[in-house]
């Protein structure tokens, strides 16, 4: 399971970088025109990734800051938003490449964002989830990127795979 999910979060790693090059070609408008996604605008999206990578971190490990609200804007500018991201990323990448093997199939509870109740799960299952979620939204943010007329990366795993960041889990 590991390499499964050490996969993950290098693949994560990658795709974001990808998602911010591509954005930075955005004018600030660009980036926080209303979209009509969940989080409205590109900004809005790249900040609602950043803060739900921090409420799952904060319930994995207990450390770090775990925003209070789903949609809070951490940094309303791309640089300062790219640089903690950057930083979660690198954080996610550690914090995994660390667990050991039974960690996978161990538990953990934690207490909900939205509406505050106790739940107790397995962590190969979250972690899963956690994955998946970045993805979706990452989604959204090429869809966003194609809308405001801008070329879109290329984000299927199977190139993270080619890349030599990605070969090892091929």
């Amino acid at each position: 399971m590991r390499r499964h999910f050490q996969m993950f979060a290098a693949y994560n790693r990658w795709a974001n970088a990808a998602v911010y090059d591509a954005a930075a070609e955005l004018s600030a408008d660009e980036l926080a025109r209303d979209m009509g996604v969940f989080f409205g605008s590109l900004i809005g999206t790249l900040n609602h990734i950043l803060v739900a990578d921090r409420i799952w971190m904060k319930r994995f490990t207990g450390e770090g800051t775990a925003p209070a609200a789903l949609d809070t804007v951490l940094h309303p500018a791309l640089p300062a938003l790219r640089v903690a991201r950057e930083a979660e990323d690198a954080r996610i990448v550690e914090w995994i490449d660390a667990l050991p093997d039974k960690a996978f199939t161990g538990r953990f509870t934690y207490l909900t964002v939205t509406d505050m109740r106790t739940i107790s799960q397995r962590l190969a299952p979250a972690l899963a989830h956690f994955f998946n979620h970045q993805t979706h939204h990452r989604g959204q943010a090429h869809a966003m990127l194609t809308a405001l007329g801008r070329p879109s990366p290329t984000l299927d795993l199977v190139y993270f795979q080619r890349t030599e960041e990605g070969r090892p889990f091929a």
